[in-house]
This record gives structure tokens, sequence and C-alpha cells, in this order.
């Protein structure tokens, strides 16, 4: 399998057994035995066409922000795509690659005088992800700007999905039920004032600082808000900030963070995950939703 998608792709970057602790935010995760980085859509419509001849799964991520691998990692091909991170602006619409990060993003529509992405200035994912989860922060979300999506299909067809038929709901889009992989998004904005846009954005990133833990490693915030509760509130009134499983932490800082604080596993990371929502759930009987994606193999039970 290595030596055929090495010789067929000579022109992609593509690695063997690499681990993907080095590119996930919580610096965890194991192994993929193939990991590649292509830089176009005709180089993914390339390498998913030829595994799906060959029989190989596909996995695709992105900026692996809001992301846990488990620590057995992930067995056939990995494309990550932050390599296709072309942005560009026409008229009142930004047009950017699934791999371009989305506060590069909110920089160009600032730069264009185009409102509307202004939530999303300090959101660390790609514009893959974001579309993949219906990224959102501080009362916006990407259902909000997303006009349409450049969609790879699992069969290998590239097709357009419009607003409407994306089905975008709380950390929720039609991707994630079809699998398609996201190539790129068009942005719908309003002309604004770029002094006032940026006021906002900085505004929203100095909140940002103040309330989480940028400077650990972490996947971002791991719970979806439960209806009529805060997630964070939740964990801090059941005692668990700053408890810690492995090199794992409930951030000190904002309860529904967890932090990497000393060489944590992704099996770490997924024992606390368990014990918070067990013990959240005893004390107050809510369910905690996980809003993280976990993926890959495990090595032991989780």
């Amino acid at each position: 399998m290595t030596v055929n998608f090495i010789t067929q792709f000579p022109n992609v970057t593509i690695l063997t057994n690499e681990p993907l602790s080095k590119y996930t935010n919580t610096k965890t995760g194991g192994s993929a035995d193939l990991l590649a980085f292509p830089e176009s859509a005709g180089e993914v419509q390339a390498l998913l066409t030829f595994a799906n001849e060959n029989q190989v799964p596909v996995t695709v991520i992105g900026n692996a922000s809001n992301l846990i691998v488990r620590d057995g990692g992930i067995r056939g091909l990995v494309m990550i795509l932050t390599r296709m991170n072309s942005i560009k602006v026409v008229e009142n619409q930004v047009i950017a690659d699934a791999g371009a990060s989305m506060i590069e993003v909110t920089k160009h529509a600032q730069a264009a005088n185009l409102s509307g992405l202004e939530f999303a200035a300090g959101i660390p994912g790609s514009i893959g992800g974001a579309i993949f989860m219906n990224a959102g922060a501080y009362g916006g979300e990407t259902s909000d700007v997303a006009d349409s999506v450049l969609v790879l299909t699992r069969d290998g067809e590239i097709k357009t999905i419009n607003r409407e038929a994306l089905d975008f709901g709380y950390r929720h889009s039609r991707v994630q039920d079809e699998n398609d992989v996201v190539l790129s998004a068009t942005y719908a904005l309003v002309p604004g004032d770029g002094d006032v846009i940026q006021a906002k954005m900085d505004d929203l990133n100095a909140k940002r600082a103040a309330k989480q833990p940028l400077d650990l490693p972490s996947c971002g915030s791991v719970f979806k808000r439960p209806e009529g509760y805060f997630a964070g509130k939740l964990i801090h009134d059941a005692g668990l900030q700053g408890h810690q499983v492995g090199g794992a932490q409930v951030s000190t800082k904002h309860a529904g963070f967890i932090v990497n604080v000393d060489h944590a596993t992704a099996t770490d990371y997924l024992n606390l995950i368990h014990h918070v929502q067990a013990v959240v759930f005893k004390k107050f009987n809510v369910h905690l939703e996980t809003e993280v994606r976990i993926i890959g193999e495990s090595v032991t039970q989780d």
C-alpha cells in the first residue's frame, strides 16, 4: 500500500507512520499509516479515487484544532488539507480553500472592508472544519455567512452545495452526515468600515485571551452547550476545575477546556472527558455531549 501511493503520486508529500501528535492542537494522537498533504482539489480527488480503487480507508482533517486522535492512530490514508489555503475576495464575497485558516480569512475580509466574519477572528480552525461543524463564537456562526461550499463526495464527485442545502444546525452541517470532503467555501459578506471591523475583532480577541487558556495545548471547547445550561459552569459547579488525569487537566482558567499540562496522551484526554461527563450527570442529571471530534483507534479501552 505504501509503495503504491508514494509511486502513484510523486508530486504529493506523503509520509509513512507519521505521528499525528505533531499536527493536533492537543499535541496528542497516534500515527497515521499514510499522511498526505495535497495542494489542490484535483490532488484530493485523485488520492481519494485511488484509495477507493484499492479499498484503503481515507480520513480527512484540517487544522486539527477541535480534534482528538486516539493513541492507536489512524489506519489507511490521512489527508491534511492545510496546504490548500488560497483566499480571494470577489466583490462582497470571500472565497477560501478548505485548508485556509479561519483567522486569516477574517483578516482578508477586514482588509477588504467586508463585515460578517468578525465573530471568527480568534477561531483557530480551518475553513473545512468550520463548515463541517458550523463553528461559531460570540453570537455568530458559520451558517450566518456561508453562501456555498464546494465538496468532494466519497464517490469522487465534485459538487457545489448552497446555503439552504447545507442543513446547518448547532455544531452541525450536512457535511457531517454525508461525510463529504470540503474543498472550499464562499462567504457572502456586507460592506463595512475596516476600522470598525478591526475594533470589533480586537475586542473579541481580547475577551478570548482573558477567558481562555490560549497558552496551553487544547482542543478548544470540549463540550456542546446543553440546552438551558453552560457546560463550563456545570463543570465548575461540579468542583472539577483543575481535576487532572495523567497530563490532561480541566483548565483552571475556563472549565470548558481541557489542556495538556504534562505530556498528556489522547487516552488521558478521553478518560478525563468521561470522568467529567459522569460527575456532571451524577450531580446535575445533565449529559454533556462532546463538541470535539474524536477519531482513530484505541490502544486500550477508553
